[in-house]
């Protein structure tokens, strides 16, 4: 039996020996993180530095777009380096660093998008009122909930799983993950199982039923509204429905995937779905906002062009 504190590293054994096309690899991955960074902080500083901006939904937008880097830079740095490494290891701390980061950035993701759900419940079903239900206290008591809430949940699944006696320290992954660690384990993993489960169920089933819930009720008034609207309604919320499908899709995907075991199909698939929320998404987020919401858009036209923008604090 070895115990969690001999693991000085950890083995990833999921990178394919490409030979010299690894750095062909870094080059294209490092220039989507460049990407990412540059979309993600120029609708930071289009939405900050225009006073007209300064409203609820603008300000959720902000947060996720925080988020994304924050996700991004949780795997892309361990990734590229990796990369250009021929011994695939990462040492104890910083694997449990890049658990910490991912995790609790899926966490504030789901319930940033649940909450930018009920803003647009409460915009489009409740217009009268929403200026009063939706104060600037409110907005951001929101947003801080949003990232603590995952910080501190996750603090608690990582002490669970660093208390852990391993057995071994090869994970067959491109990057860290605590069912991966946990898997390891030779001691009694029931309570970081039941506290995985709880946290899995609290975290995604909970924020997903309000957000399913909000997008009832909004099809509803839309409906039974004019076509104006209608319109006007679809156009704020597509962008926001396809986050939700996107992520979704890539979160639901990778949890099967770690849970059921589909690694075994094909390594390609298995990296693939591994990355692909946390590449996606970061990247989809800024340029579908962009494209259809029609302030940010011309405010980043104006800043991209040198032109001045207007109503700036």
């Amino acid at each position: 039996m070895v115990n969690s504190t001999q693991v000085v590293y950890f083995t990833l054994t999921a990178y394919l020996d490409i030979g010299l096309y690894k750095y062909l690899c870094f080059l294209m991955l490092l220039c989507l993180y460049v990407l990412i960074i540059c979309a993600n902080l120029l609708f930071i500083l289009a939405i900050c530095c225009t006073r007209s901006l300064h409203e609820p939904m603008y300000m959720f937008l902000v947060s996720l777009f925080v988020n994304e880097l924050y996700g991004s830079t949780g795997l892309f740095p361990m990734l590229l380096v990796q990369i250009l490494s021929d011994v695939h290891t990462v040492s104890f701390p910083l694997c449990f660093l890049q658990i910490f980061c991912v995790y609790s950035y899926i966490g504030t993701e789901v319930l940033i998008l649940a909450v930018m759900s009920y803003d647009r419940y409460l915009a489009i079903c409740f217009p009268l009122q929403y200026v009063t239900c939706m104060t600037p206290k409110k907005v951001v008591v929101l947003i801080a909930l949003t990232w603590l809430i995952p910080l501190c949940a996750i603090v608690v699944l990582i002490s669970l799983s660093v208390s852990l006696q391993l057995c071994g320290n090869v994970i067959n992954k491109v990057g860290c993950g605590n069912y991966s660690i946990v898997k390891l384990a030779c001691s009694d993993t029931r309570v970081n199982n039941i506290y995985g489960l709880i946290y899995t169920v609290i975290s995604m089933v909970f924020p997903f039923i309000l957000i399913i819930f909000t997008y009832v009720k909004i099809l509803e008034v839309c409906f039974s509204g004019s076509k104006q609207a209608r319109e006007k309604a679809i156009s704020t919320c597509t962008p926001h429905l396809a986050s939700i499908a996107n992520f979704s899709f890539g979160v639901c995907f990778q949890v099967l995937e770690s849970r059921l075991g589909f690694n075994r199909l094909s390594p390609v698939f298995d990296i693939f779905s591994s990355l692909y929320y946390l590449t996606c998404q970061p990247l989809l987020n800024p340029l579908m906002y962009g494209l259809k919401l029609s302030k940010i858009r011309d405010t980043c036209k104006r800043l991209l062009g040198g032109g001045k923008v207007l109503q700036i604090v």
